[in-house]
């Protein structure tokens, strides 16, 4: 298979601040504690087995046993499971919502970064064990985002009444409706025994099973159990009573805000985009189903939208009773899972690592280790045929992640016959304006301004006719230029990346388990590259 890859900066999806990461930029040092490199994790390993209790580890163990109950465990699932008690074991983690159907391809990729960065550990530190943690976001609200798929460019959309009757947590959710959805995937993945699988697989997870969490634990179970990977919610009362020191400090000293409004600043001054702006309060309550965020007002404890209040000494109460139902967000998810797991690297894309990058104070002053930030691995699937159509296009990897109207304006400049391209005469007539300026100086300066609007109006002009002979020879060479245009258009759906749109199946109803095995020969998450693979004719 051959194997292509060029740097994330090459892609033009990667934003500035994840790039200046990858690169080890000086400024950026103060927000992260060790770089995600194998020669780092010895020291990572260290400083999380002098501060991980025992008793978390017994607690964690029986909570992940509880949650497979009824699961056909593999022995390598099982195995992880039981390491997870001895001091000498950890845990690479991501994390995802519970996506339909797994949702885009990029789900397959964080999941494989992780298991084979256990892997990588395992080779390089034989004396320890170390488990991949796939962490399920059960108690995730934003419904609209993980309620369809795309395949084969349809989007398979499924309409939950209960999300309109007050469930918000979306792992909740029953699965009633998912059986109209699965007859519209079952047309369309069509025949053969790879798309029967499919279809044995959506309708085992999402019809035999009573709610999105059960099922995204047997669907991700299904795809990795043979892997080793271990799947989890943390909602469970034992998991959330680990965690009522650092809720307290919440509650009653904002601590997150309070510890990440710096690292907020300091990241905004330094001209990079926040992805998250702290509350005052960042926990949600969380209780038959809905999930709605605690406000703090003179002195009392409220949930938004909803008649229910606390003093101080009444919410501290209901959180020792009832922690289960104290549920953190996305800027105290992070310390939550570090608290839990005996963690040593968080594997998320972009935009996960963006808002990671805040909380290492927030950390520090909760005295909880602060874990590796790995970027995860990204890769675009291409056909045989496609790799030879670009390459008889003379489009190189580079080129392919140009917008289109570039690509296009690139392409035909250079297969046009004639010179479409005025930089020249554009040169040549500033050349010509610096004399008039000269002139005008030592003649009359009120001509500047004339001078100026004469240079702008004929520029304009080369601009105006150069546009116009582009698009003059777009319409002669059509047919390279519409070739183009669906290379580009099969390979970036959407005018996205393959990954953040595509769902699995549309590959797996092809090539089958060619697919996983692919991307778990390739997917190197040390290896930072964006990877660009080929299938050929199965």
């Amino acid at each position: 298979m051959p194997i292509d890859c060029i740097s994330y900066s090459e892609t033009n999806y990667f934003s500035k601040l994840i790039l200046d990461y990858l690169d080890k930029k000086e400024e950026l040092s103060p927000f992260y504690n060790r770089f995600p490199e194998i020669g780092n994790f010895e020291a990572q390993i260290k400083e999380k087995q002098q501060s991980f209790p025992s008793e978390n580890r017994r607690v964690l163990v029986q909570s992940l046993q509880q949650q497979y109950e009824g699961l056909e465990v593999s022995e390598a699932t099982l195995a992880n499971i039981e390491a997870l008690s001895k001091d000498t074991t950890f845990t690479i983690t991501t994390g995802h919502q519970l996506n339909l159907f797994t949702g885009p391809l990029y789900f397959l990729y964080k999941i494989i970064s992780v298991i084979n960065l256990t892997k990588i550990l395992k080779k390089e530190h034989p004396e320890y064990d170390f488990v991949p943690i796939y962490w399920m976001a059960t108690e995730d609200h934003d419904f609209a985002e993980i309620n369809y798929f795309n395949l084969n460019g349809k989007k398979f959309q499924w309409n939950s009444e209960e999300k309109g009757a007050g469930i918000d947590a979306v792992g909740y959710l029953s699965t009633d409706g998912l059986a109209e959805v699965f007859e519209l995937f079952a047309a369309e993945i069509g025949g053969g025994k790879d798309a029967e699988y499919l279809k044995s697989l959506f309708k085992n997870a999402y019809l035999k099973h009573a709610n999105l969490t059960e099922a995204t634990r047997y669907l991700a179970n299904e795809l990795f159990k043979d892997y080793g990977l271990v799947i989890m919610g943390a909602q469970q009362h034992e998991l959330k009573k680990l965690f009522i020191p650092y809720a307290e400090n919440e509650l009653l000293e904002q601590r997150s805000f309070e510890n990440t409004k710096e690292k907020t600043e300091k990241l905004s001054n330094l001209g990079y985009n926040v992805q998250v702006n702290p509350r005052e309060i960042n926990l949600f309550y969380l209780n038959n189903g809905y999930r709605e965020r605690i406000i703090k007002r003179e002195g009392k404890f409220y949930v938004h939208e909803k008649q229910i209040e606390w003093s101080k000494e009444e919410i501290l109460a209901e959180l020792h009773e009832h922690p289960q139902y104290f549920s953190p967000n996305v800027m105290m998810r992070p310390l939550y899972q570090e608290v839990i797991l005996p963690n040593l690297c968080y594997i998320g894309g972009g935009g996960e690592l963006a808002y990671w990058l805040e909380l290492k104070d927030y950390f520090e002053a909760e005295n909880v280790p602060f874990p590796m930030l790995l970027l995860r691995n990204s890769a675009l699937l291409q056909t045989e045929k496609q790799r030879e159509k670009r390459q008889k296009l003379d489009i190189s990897n580079k080129e392919l992640f140009l917008k289109q109207h570039e690509l296009i304006n690139r392409k035909v400049r250079k297969i046009s016959n004639i010179d479409i391209d005025f930089s020249k005469q554009k040169e040549h007539l500033v050349h010509q304006f610096a004399a008039m300026y000269n002139l005008a100086e030592k003649t009359d300066k009120s001509f500047l301004g004339a001078v100026k609007a004469q240079e702008v109006k004929q520029l304009k002009g080369l601009d105006h006719l150069e546009k116009r002979l582009l698009k003059a020879q777009k319409r002669k060479l059509k047919d390279e230029v519409s070739r183009i245009a669906d290379l580009q258009n099969q390979l970036f759906p959407n005018k996205s990346l393959q990954e953040r749109q595509n769902n699995f199946s549309e590959v797996y109803a092809i090539y089958g388990q060619q697919l996983l095995d692919t991307l778990f020969e390739h997917l190197n998450p040390l290896e930072q590259h964006f990877k660009i693979l080929t299938f050929g004719t199965k």
